[in-house]
């Protein structure tokens, strides 16, 4: 990892285990964690879902956009929302001082690991099943991303290590 990307950025569909890891992650590289759907929920005084069934998925897109846009922090761990790859903007103040891993799970994985999507507050339209937001976010994940982990069969630690080893070899590829 170049000495100029303090942060490591954690982008994925929910599920994927952002949170987790990135907590997981910060430990064991001695930075801080950021979860920025907690910051959102502090910063609105609401849950994800409220947001988006008093406002839209819009505005909770929008809402999250301010929010990255707004982060400050180096040396850290940042666990974006699901959605964050939606704003360009977001995403280019994120990698000028990150390195973006995506967390990478296939749809059977994803699903296996939660069953409350209608509830866990996604920035989706209402008529748009899991699987259609999985492929239509695939692309920007990927666009986004220096370093993909596989994680459909992984442990969590062993995300995390796969994130390290790839850091310090400097291997920005799929693993």
């Amino acid at each position: 990892m170049s000495q100029d990307l303090s942060n490591i950025v954690l982008v994925g569909m929910p599920a994927s285990g952002k949170s987790t890891v990135g907590v997981l992650l910060a430990n064991l590289t001695s930075r801080d964690c950021v979860d920025t759907d907690v910051l959102i929920q502090i910063s609105e005084g609401r849950s994800l879902q409220d947001i988006v069934d008093t406002e839209g998925h819009m505005a909770l897109r929008r809402i999250e956009e301010k929010a990255l846009l707004g982060l400050d922090c180096h040396h850290h761990v940042i666990a974006t929302g699901g959605s964050a790859v939606y704003s360009q903007a977001a995403m280019k103040h994120l990698k000028s001082d990150g390195v973006v891993v995506f967390l990478d799970a296939d749809l059977p994985t994803l699903m296996s690991r939660v069953h409350n999507f209608g509830t866990r507050g996604l920035a989706k339209r209402p008529d748009q099943s899991f699987a259609d937001l999985f492929e239509e976010r695939f692309f920007l994940y990927t666009k986004y991303a220096d370093v993909t982990v596989d994680c459909a069969d992984l442990t969590q630690d062993e995300v995390c290590a796969r994130i390290v080893n790839k850091l310090k070899t400097g291997k920005l590829t799929r693993s």
